[in-house]
């Protein structure tokens, strides 16, 4: 992951419609391998930066957000240009409003944020090799053991933030 509160990463969709800023490192990047992620983006993988909402900026253009079914059965909002429907970010029902898990490829700089993790590997296609130093599970995870400390305060800060509205 990349390192730096203070820093700005940009991003938008490709017909560059739609442009926006992230303050901040992610809270966590996940490469997922579930059925639904290969059938949402289709390919093998989706790769989702996770960051507090409020570090995410909207610079120019206006998102539209599709419910879109989960295999939580809680579903997602993913927010996609209104030009050409590129998804941008998502909000899962777990998480709320209050986190927002970015789609790492919409990053002007995506090589700035590989994977932490790999999770639902069980469903991974046979064809992908994962790196032997990176953290591989065969469904999700238990964040205590594998965040960084200094993640698991900025959660701690958003859930507490969260519990005031």
């Amino acid at each position: 992951m990349a390192t730096g509160e203070n820093q700005v990463f940009e991003g938008g969709c490709t017909c560059r419609a739609v442009r926006y800023r992230m303050h901040g490192t992610p809270l966590f990047v996940h490469c997922c391998h579930c059925r639904w992620c290969q059938r949402e983006t289709g390919t093998a993988f989706a790769l989702n930066a996770m960051i507090e909402a409020d570090r995410v900026m909207l610079l120019k253009g206006e998102v539209e957000i599709v419910n879109t079914p989960s295999n939580s059965g809680k579903g997602q909002k993913i927010s996609r240009c209104r030009v050409c429907h590129i998804a941008l970010w998502s909000n899962y029902a777990g998480a709320g409003d209050s986190l927002r898990f970015v789609r790492v490829g919409s990053l002007d700089e995506p090589d700035r944020f590989p994977p932490d993790i790999h999770i639902f590997t069980s469903s991974k296609q046979p064809w992908v090799v994962l790196p032997e130093k990176i953290p591989a599970v065969a469904e999700y995870y238990d964040r205590n053991v594998y965040w960084p400390k200094a993640s698991l305060a900025r959660r701690a800060l958003l859930l507490a933030a969260a519990a005031k509205r």
